[in-house]
Order: structure tokens, then C-alpha cells, then sequence
């Protein structure tokens, strides 16, 4: 009986031991290895661009930068095409996407996410020659119009979804996107309304008109890769300590209501 008892003891304890080991995650992955590894697409304005010196910036950048300095640990971008960010998160190229990327169902089913930290919604970038002719998602539902926006996207499910009669084109990216409306090859592009603001302010002046009503609901999340609570948890306290002690409200300024940064894109 003292043996089988022993031999229990050792067996709990072993367990106990153990423990600790099995439910190491992200977190501890990110602090041993002593950098924040973050996986994001430089094209989407104002998130994530390259500027004239090839450095990556953008609002996920200066919130990425806040959060590695959370955990005392380095910053390492990682530049990512977009139809592959969710593979290379799975395959550990790195830990957290951070790229303007929608919380929708679809991707949910393949990775975790953190709380939104923004919302945003589609709109409109319009050939000039139809103001007037259409006010709205709905007008452009028709065969005789030729929308656009990038492959992979909420803005090309939107399009598929709400706009299905028209003749629709992907593109790879969203500057190709805007230039085909621009240069009057398309009728209509359709992304993420900061996107569009932005577009419309570099290359829009008298070319395009800027419908700037979000007609879909888009929540903007980290993503992380299934099962990691522990981060997912720190990631939300992250987010709640910057959004009340005015740090969220900086970054945001920057990007979003200044357009000094677009000094650093011009060539």
C-alpha cells in the first residue's frame, strides 16, 4: 500500500511539475526568445505603408512599437502577402497578426482573435463622370458598372455579397485598385473607408468622388493562432490600459487626423 501511494505521489508531483511546460505559450515563446514578432501587409493606409527610406509605418506599427516596449521586449516586422498572412501565423512565421485585419466568422474558424480595436466599414471611391448618377452600394448594382477592389478582402465579399450584378475585378493590390477608377478603366472601387479617405486625398483630387458612408460593419482585430488564451487575455488588458490612459488616442491622432505622414510616402 506505502508503494502504491508513493508511487502515486510521484506521478501527481511529476504532473504538477510538468504543467507549467505543456501550457507555455505565445507569451513565454515572445519573452525567451526576447522579441515581438509581427506578421502585416505594408499597403493598406494608414495601417501599415513603406515610406520613401523602405521602413514600415503606420498606425499598427506605432501600436505594435507601444506593445513589445509592454513587455520589454524587441519589435520584429514581418512583411507578409496578404492571401498568406493566415498560413504563415499557423506555421509560427510569426506571433500576431496585426495588419487592419476584419474579424469575421470565416477567419475566426482558422485563428483566435483579441477585442476589436477599431471599426471601420466599406465604402466608395466613384469615377467622377457618376456623381450624381450613383449615391450609393446599391445603385452600383447593376451589369452596365465594373467595380473593383483587392483580392482576398471584406471589400471583394462585400462587393460579391451586396453588389452582385455588377462585373466585378480583384486586384493584388489596393493601389491598383484605385488607379483602374482613377485612369476610368472601372466605375467604382470598394475598401475599407480610412483606406478610401486616404486614396482619395493623395490621388483623388478632381478624379474621383468619395462616397464616405460605410454601408458593412468591419471590426478590426490581432489575430493569434487557435487555443492561446493567455495571450489572447494579455492582448485585451493591453488594449484596455492604452485606450484609457490616453496612449490609443495619440497614435490615433497621428494617423488619423493629421496627414503630415503623407509627406513621408511622396516621391
Amino acid at each position: 500500500m506505502k508503494r502504491i501511494f508513493r508511487t502515486l505521489t510521484v506521478l501527481v508531483v511529476a504532473a504538477v511539475v510538468a504543467a507549467p511546460l505543456a501550457s507555455a505559450g505565445t507569451l513565454d515563446e515572445i519573452l525567451d526568445r526576447g522579441s515581438l514578432r509581427v506578421g502585416l501587409e505594408p499597403g493598406y493606409m494608414p495601417f501599415e505603408m513603406t515610406n520613401q527610406k523602405g521602413e514600415i509605418i503606420g498606425f499598427d506599427v506605432d501600436i505594435a512599437k507601444r506593445m513589445a516596449k509592454a513587455m520589454g521586449v524587441k519589435l520584429e516586422i514581418v512583411s507578409t502577402a496578404w492571401d498568406g498572412i493566415i498560413p504563415a501565423l499557423l506555421t509560427k512565421k510569426f506571433d500576431i497578426i496585426m495588419s487592419g485585419m476584419t474579424l469575421t466568422q470565416e477567419r475566426n474558424l482558422r485563428i483566435n482573435f483579441a477585442d476589436p480595436y477599431i471599426v471601420v466599414g466599406q465604402t466608395i471611391l466613384l469615377r467622377k463622370e457618376l456623381a450624381g448618377k450613383v449615391k450609393s452600394y446599391k445603385d452600383l448594382n447593376d451589369p452596365k458598372y465594373k467595380v473593383v477592389s483587392k483580392l482576398g478582402t471584406t471589400g471583394e465579399q462585400a462587393v460579391k455579397r451586396m453588389i452582385p450584378k455588377a462585373e466585378y475585378i480583384s486586384f493584388e493590390t489596393e493601389q491598383e485598385g484605385v488607379m483602374e477608377v482613377v485612369n476610368g478603366k472601372a466605375d467604382a472601387f470598394v475598401y475599407d473607408s480610412p483606406y478610401c479617405a486616404v486614396a482619395n486625398a493623395q490621388k483623388g483630387e478632381g478624379k474621383l468622388v468619395f462616397l464616405d458612408k460605410p454601408f458593412t460593419y468591419e471590426p478590426l482585430a490581432w489575430g493569434v493562432r487557435k487555443g492561446d488564451y493567455d495571450f489572447v487575455n494579455w492582448l485585451n488588458n493591453f488594449l484596455r490600459q492604452i485606450k484609457n490612459d490616453g496612449t490609443y488616442d495619440r497614435i490615433y491622432r497621428k494617423w488619423f487626423k493629421s496627414d503630415a505622414w503623407l509627406k513621408e510616402l511622396q516621391k
